[in-house]
C-alpha cells in the first residue's frame, strides 16, 4: 500500500514540464482541457494519498483503533514511517486547506468589488464600461456574463482593437474559462508542484481566447497588434479582480504575440503523443491511489476481523 501511495504524490511532479509541452504542441483550446483535467485529478489523488496516511496513523493508535473497532493491529509498513509519513500528511493538508481558504475569502471579496464597479458603469449589452485611469479589460462571468473594460482601456486602442478586445473576452466567457482558472488554482493549493501548472493554464485559456478573437475578426495581425497594445497597457497598474478572472492582459505577452503570428503547424502525432502522456500521468495516479485505498479498505477490515488476511 505505502508505495502504490507514494505515487499519487511524485506524479504531480512530473506535470509541469508536460504541461508546458502540451502548450506548445496541442491547440490552445485543448491544451487547456487536457492540462486542467490532468492538473485536478492529480490534485485529487494527492489529497486522497495524504487522507490515506492520516487515517493509516490514527489507526495505530488506541484511541482511534478502539473507535475504530480494530480486534487485530493494523498491519502496515514500520512504525517508522508510519508516523513520520502521518504527521507530515497532517501538515500538508492543514497548510494546503489554510491557503486555500485564504485564497477564497481574498478572491471572493475582489470579485464583489468587480461586480460593483461592473454595476456602476454604463451598459451596452454585455459590455460594462468602468469609469478608471488604469487601462483594464476582464470578462466578468455571471448571469448575464459581462465584459468589463475600463475608460483608459478603450482610449488606448483604436476602433479595429477594441473589436478583437471585445471578442477576446467573449470567448473568455463563451468557453467559460473561469471555470477552468478556478480548477488550476484549486489543484495549486492541494499540491506544491501544481503551482507552475496554474501558470500554464492560464496561459492556455489566454491563447484560446486569442485564436478566437484572430478568428472573429480574420486578421491575425490585427489580433496580434491589439493583445499586445492591450496587454502592455493593462501592466502599467496593478489588477485588483479576482485571479481566476481572464483578462486579456494577463499571460506573457510576446510568446501570445508570436504564436498569433507564427505559421508553424505541429504534426497530429507529435500533439497525440504529449496528449497521452498527461493522460498516463494522470491515470496512473488515478489507478494508484484507487489501488491504495482498496488495500487500504482490506487491511482495515482484516484488522476488525470481518475478513482474512
Amino acid at each position: 500500500m505505502t508505495a502504490l501511495l507514494l505515487l499519487p504524490l511524485l506524479l504531480p511532479c512530473a506535470l509541469p514540464p508536460l504541461a508546458r509541452r502540451a502548450l506548445d504542441r496541442l491547440a490552445p483550446a485543448a491544451a487547456l482541457r487536457t492540462i486542467t483535467a490532468a492538473a485536478v485529478v492529480l490534485a485529487g489523488c494527492s489529497v486522497t494519498a495524504l487522507g490515506a496516511f492520516v487515517l493509516t496513523g490514527l489507526l495505530k493508535l488506541p484511541v482511534f483503533a478502539a473507535l475504530g473497532e480494530l480486534v487485530h493491529p493494523l498491519r502496515t509498513a514500520s512504525d517508522l514511517f508510519v508516523a513520520p509519513a502521518a504527521a507530515t500528511s497532517v501538515g500538508a493538508l492543514a497548510v494546503g486547506a489554510w491557503t486555500l481558504v485564504r485564497s477564497v475569502l481574498r478572491q471572493s471579496r475582489a470579485l464583489r468589488v468587480a461586480r460593483t464597479a461592473a454595476g456602476c458603469g454604463p451598459a451596452a449589452g454585455d459590455l460594462c464600461v468602468v469609469d478608471s485611469p488604469h487601462p483594464d479589460a476582464y470578462a466578468l462571468p455571471g448571469r448575464p456574463h459581462r465584459i468589463v473594460v475600463t475608460t483608459a482601456m478603450l482610449r488606448t486602442l483604436d476602433a479595429d482593437e477594441r473589436e478583437v478586445l471585445f471578442a477576446h473576452e467573449r470567448a473568455h466567457n463563451a468557453g467559460g474559462h473561469h471555470y477552468f482558472l478556478a480548477a488550476a488554482e484549486l489543484a495549486a493549493h492541494c499540491h506544491p508542484a501544481l503551482r507552475p501548472v496554474r501558470e500554464s493554464i492560464r496561459l492556455a485559456a489566454e491563447r484560446a481566447a486569442d485564436e478566437a478573437a484572430a478568428d472573429a475578426v480574420g486578421d491575425r495581425r490585427l489580433a496580434a497588434r491589439a493583445i499586445a497594445r492591450a496587454a502592455l497597457a493593462g501592466r502599467a497598474a496593478p489588477a485588483v479582480r479576482p485571479a481566476f478572472l481572464p483578462a486579456a492582459t494577463t499571460g506573457p505577452v510576446p510568446l501570445r504575440v508570436r504564436a498569433l503570428l507564427s505559421d508553424r503547424r505541429d504534426s497530429p502525432r507529435a500533439a497525440a503523443w504529449i496528449a497521452a502522456l498527461v493522460i498516463a500521468c494522470a491515470t496512473v495516479s488515478c489507478v494508484a491511489s484507487a489501488t491504495g485505498m482498496i488495500d487500504f479498505h482490506h487491511r482495515v477490515e482484516v484488522a476488525q476481523g470481518d475478513e482474512r488476511a
